[in-house]
C-alpha cells in the first residue's frame, strides 16, 4: 500500500471531531489520553475492501474477554487480524460493548439543536480523505470505563485513565483507521468534563 503523508508521523484529533488515516502493515498506532478523560472511539477497516471492519463481536468471541489486554488482537467480521494491542499503560478499562454515540441518542438525552457525535465523526473523517462505508461498525472504545454488574446490567463510570496513559495498535493488515474525539458532555463517560483532543502517533 502506498502510505499517504498522513500515515507517518503523530497527529491529534480535535476535541468533538474526527480523524482516518492508514496504517500499513506492522505499522503502529499510539493513542495518548494525555488528560486521563478523553474516550476515544476507534475503527478499522481492510484498506483493499472497506466492507471488512473491525468488529468488536467477533473480537470478544475469540479472545473471550470483555475488554481485550496487551497482547490480544482484535478480528474483523471475517475473523481475521486487525488490530494487535502490543503495550497499554493504561488500567485497562476500554469498552467493546456499546455502540457510537449518534444524533439520536442526544436527541433523547435532550438537545434540541445538533450534537456532534462519534457516528457522524467517523463518516465524516472517512471522507476527508475519499472514502465512505453505509454502516457504522460498533467501535473500540479507548478507555471507556464500563462495567458489567453480578445482575448483568451494566454501568457507565468515569474514566480510569491517567493523563499521559497510552495504548499502542498494531496493524495486522493495511488498514484505515479511524478516531472520534468522543463528544459526549452530559453523561460521565468523558468524566463529566469538556471534550479534549486526543493525540496520536504512527510508529514504523
Amino acid at each position: 500500500m502506498t502510505r499517504s503523508p498522513s500515515s507517518a508521523g503523530s497527529g491529534m484529533v480535535p476535541a468533538r471531531h474526527g480523524r482516518a488515516l492508514r496504517l500499513a502493515a506492522g505499522q503502529t498506532l499510539k493513542v495518548l489520553s494525555a488528560h486521563g478523560t478523553q474516550v476515544v472511539d476507534l475503527w478499522a477497516f481492510n484498506a483493499a475492501d472497506l466492507s471488512e471492519a473491525m468488529s468488536m463481536e467477533h473480537t470478544r468471541s475469540v479472545t473471550s474477554r470483555i475488554s481485550p489486554v496487551a497482547g490480544d488482537t482484535a478480528v474483523s467480521t471475517r475473523r481475521r487480524p486487525m488490530l494487535c494491542l502490543t503495550e497499554d499503560t493504561s488500567p485497562g478499562t476500554h469498552d467493546t460493548q456499546l455502540c457510537a454515540c449518534n444524533r439520536y441518542l442526544y436527541e433523547q438525552l435532550g438537545c434540541t439543536e445538533y450534537h456532534r457525535n462519534c457516528e457522524d465523526n467517523l463518516h465524516e473523517a472517512l471522507a476527508e480523505i475519499g472514502l465512505s462505508v453505509p454502516f457504522t461498525p460498533g467501535p473500540f472504545n479507548l478507555f471507556m470505563n464500563v462495567t458489567v454488574n453480578p445482575d448483568r446490567t451494566i454501568s457507565r463510570r468515569e474514566p480510569e485513565a491517567r493523563p499521559g496513559d497510552y495504548v499502542r495498535l498494531r496493524a495486522a493488515m493495511d488498514v484505515i483507521v479511524a478516531m472520534s474525539a468522543c463528544p459526549q458532555d452530559i453523561t460521565v463517560i468523558n468524566g463529566g468534563r469538556a471534550p479534549r483532543d486526543v493525540h496520536y502517533v504512527v510508529e514504523d
